[in-house]
């Protein structure tokens, strides 16, 4: 029986280890590869743990335009990426293509979106999933086919977050996560939210009233049973608590389903050789099996 196929937030990865590694890491022509060998490296030893059918990384834009006409503030703190990052993700494609793993990209929209549109064309497909990723946000794709590896912070680390994890974790359905990061925001993200909502009341709303939209009905109506503070919170916000939540869902791409397709080390060796990455060529050129790593 084929194992899950393997989509990975390419951004988040590349992002988490440039900061995690020194600089001083590097390769050819004295260019820092910190990140292109922290997200190798980690890559390596998920692809070995959970032998997937086939891997796919998921480049996109930083932020997608429609998301930031929804709400001027999206993604708006967020610095611009160092010079030395910006190489590594531009070379981190040929590298990742190189071990035979997918490259997929949309321009105009964000790696999450790719994320779930690979989780659920592999669910239709009767396949299983797993995402990669650092992204909470991510959890709405989480059902019987998907779950996703949240990366720890500061540790090497996942967390397997089934449909049972997200409602522990949160109180709520996977599919009730957008309307979630609608009321409680997403600071990672620059969304503030209801005022003055936090995670517990925000769970407590969603378990209450179902969706954000039958919550935004009985507060209309003025029968929602809160207190006076949370219904005027809700009640005064409706048109950006919607906008949040288109913001947090997921929009489609077109995708292709990928072949079963194992990890080519000699590739990999190959290309890191060719990057001036040197222990790393030298481990897969030693190795027989990604368990060798």
């Amino acid at each position: 029986m084929p194992g899950p196929l393997l989509v990975v937030d390419a951004p988040f990865l590349l992002y988490r280890s440039f900061f995690a590694l020194p600089d001083s890491i590097r390769g050819a022509e004295g260019r820092p590869v910190n990140a292109l060998l922290g997200a190798t490296n980690l890559l390596l030893r998920i692809v070995a743990e959970t032998a997937p059918r086939a891997v796919v990384i998921c480049f996109g834009a930083e932020q997608a335009p429609y998301r930031v006409e929804l709400y001027a503030g999206y993604h708006a703190q967020r610095p611009p990426m160092p010079e030395d990052l910006a190489w590594q993700f531009a070379t981190a494609p040929e590298l990742f293509a190189a071990l035979d793993w997918r490259v997929a990209d949309t321009p105009e929209l964000e790696a999450d979106d790719l994320l779930g549109a690979y989780a659920e064309l592999e669910a239709a497909n009767g396949g299983e999933t797993l995402l990669l990723t650092g992204d909470r946000d991510m959890y709405q794709c989480v059902d019987e086919h998907t779950r996703v590896l949240y990366l720890k912070q500061g540790s090497s680390g996942f967390d397997t977050v089934d449909d049972a994890e997200v409602k522990r974790r949160y109180g709520i359905a996977p599919a009730a996560v957008p309307d979630f990061i609608a009321l409680r925001g997403d600071p990672s993200d620059g969304l503030p939210g209801a005022p003055g909502i936090g995670e517990k009341t925000a769970a407590t709303l969603l378990q209450r009233h179902g969706t954000l939209d039958a919550l935004l009905e009985a507060v209309a109506d003025g029968d929602a049973g809160e207190r006076p503070r949370i219904a005027a919170a809700v009640r005064d916000n409706v048109d950006a608590l919607l906008a949040y939540r288109e913001i947090a869902r997921l929009r489609p791409v077109e995708v292709t389903r990928p072949a079963d397709a194992e990890t080519n080390i000699a590739g990999g060796a190959r290309a890191a050789s060719a990057l001036g990455m040197g222990a790393l060529a030298g481990r897969l050129e030693a190795a027989t099996s990604l368990a060798d790593l």
